[in-house]
């Protein structure tokens, strides 16, 4: 969407009179205003039982939105998180928008749902929407380890906003689809994440995330496929799908902020660590270990499980229902607008990576069978730059250590390469040479074990855990003695 297309005049205030904060006129649609009233109070009894655990009576030193421009974050404060100021906010609407890929191409974007694209839609806001929910269960205990008063603000931020990016599709739901759109929303609310008999519908949304390291890589890793999903749904031919993803993709950018800075500070730190105590060997894991930082293969070895696991959340390369999304107007790929095609891909094809007799192959296919692929080269292609910003740290540190993405076909368990063992360089192996070197590659018991020993809380306000470095700024401009989180 191109920001030129929207004005100042566009933009519009948020209503934090009404008991749903708004910019939807919803006072107007009472049948609307009745549901997710209904619905509020369900939310926040969620809340309170899978948010962060322990916290709930904390002052936090929240961001809210107060209105869908890039100024709009200015009201900064302290507030209990469950009674934060969730609600349904759309970026600005833009005049004469058309559909911009697919069948549909140029012509008007949708504001109701087209009557044969109806259980395609609600099933593409339902797995978003699931998402949201699940990554704030899987983070509910990471606040009783955390590493500074700085960084538990900042897991609370990322709480509250995946909360709300809750609350934009659940008003798709509501507002679009009736009865089942109800239901819909009740069981967000009910699925949970890890759960045997209800777990979340995306595999990487089971996964624990039982210390910081985790946190940061998934913040910057798995948060980063969620950018890419919100850009491709801000393509949509239904408009407010559209301008909900476009809103909520302001918040996502922060989000991996969080993981990019984390990991960052980190190898500041393990850097730091090394060069004061003379170890020139980035390998000596128990010599940096005992000074309590965190080694640099680990921290490699964490990042290739993230990276992995965040690939299987793009689906197989080649997909029929990535296809039929594409051609209806409904999901468009990365950054749209500048492809230089048809925007129909009618006679397009794309390069996919396949198995073949052994041996890697690229295989020219339909390029509308290959959305899922082309997003995932794109995905990998953007996560390398917060990587060339992590080994800058390491190279001025003077240390011989780079970190790098592992092949595609890497421990991969959906797609092409869920049926072979790879190694990171993309050696093909059998079960047995995997079983033995999977250790290389991926963290061990040992390693988790060392994470869990060194993630003791430190809440005093402008100290920090030996593993982690100082941010460079901090909130809102605040000193670095700043009591973020006044605990109770």
């Amino acid at each position: 969407m191109s920001s030129e297309a929207i004005t100042s005049e566009d933009m519009v205030e948020v209503d934090y009179d009404d008991l749903i904060p708004n910019n939807v006129d919803l006072a107007s649609d009472r049948a609307l205003k009745r549901a997710m009233e209904k619905w509020q109070p369900k939310y926040i009894d969620w809340w309170k039982d899978m948010g962060p655990n322990g916290f709930q009576e904390s002052q936090v030193y929240l961001r809210t939105a107060v209105g869908v421009d890039k100024d709009g974050w200015a009201k900064f404060g302290y507030v209990k998180m469950p009674e934060y100021r969730w609600g349904i906010l759309l970026a600005p609407e833009v005049e004469g928008r058309t559909i911009p890929f697919g069948k549909h191409k140029g012509e008007p974007a949708w504001q109701e749902i087209p009557g044969e694209y109806r259980s395609l839609l609600r099933r593409l806001i339902v797995i978003q929407g699931d998402t949201e929910p699940a990554s704030v269960e899987q983070q509910r205990y990471l606040g009783k380890t955390c590493p500074s008063l700085y960084d538990l603000r900042n897991l609370f931020q990322v709480n509250v906003e995946e909360g709300r990016h809750l609350w934009a599709m659940v008003h798709l739901l509501q507002k679009y689809f009736g009865r089942d759109g109800r239901e819909e929303a009740e069981a967000l609310l009910e699925r949970r994440s890890g759960d045997a008999d209800r777990p979340r519908m995306l595999g990487a949304f089971n996964e624990e995330t039982p210390d910081w390291l985790s946190f940061f890589m998934f913040t910057y890793f798995t948060d980063r496929d969620g950018k890419m999903q919100l850009e491709s749904l801000a393509q949509s031919g239904f408009d407010p799908l559209s301008r909900a993803t476009r809103f909520m993709l302001m918040e996502e950018a922060f989000h991996m902020f969080v993981g990019e800075t984390g990991v960052g500070r980190i190898i500041d730190k393990t850097c730091q660590v090394m060069n004061e105590h003379g170890i020139t060997d980035p390998n000596d894991v128990d010599a940096v270990r005992a000074h309590g930082a965190i080694d640099l293969p680990l921290l490699q070895r964490k990042a290739n499980f993230h990276m992995s696991v965040t690939r299987d959340l793009f689906g197989a390369e080649v997909s029929t229902n990535a296809a039929t999304y594409f051609n209806a107007g409904l999901k468009g790929r990365f950054n749209e607008s500048k492809l230089e095609d048809d925007h129909q891909l009618e006679n397009e094809t794309y390069s996919v990576t396949r198995f073949q007799d052994g041996a890697f192959v690229d295989e020219d296919v339909p390029a509308l069978n290959a959305i899922n692929c082309r997003l995932l080269d794109d995905y990998m292609k953007d996560c390398q730059g917060g990587i060339n910003r992590w080994n800058k740290i390491i190279s001025k540190a003077g240390i011989d250590f780079e970190l790098s993405q592992p092949h595609k076909a890497f421990n991969r368990r959906v797609g092409e390469f869920s049926e072979i063992n790879a190694s990171p360089d993309g050696d093909v192996l059998g079960d047995a040479d995997w079983n033995a070197r999977e250790t290389e590659w991926l963290p061990e018991p040992e390693d988790l074990q060392y994470l869990k020993d060194i993630m003791k809380p430190v809440t005093e306000p402008g100290k920090f855990a030996s593993w982690i470095a100082a941010p460079r700024v901090g909130v809102d401009s605040k000193e670095g003695d700043f009591e973020y989180v006044q605990l109770q």
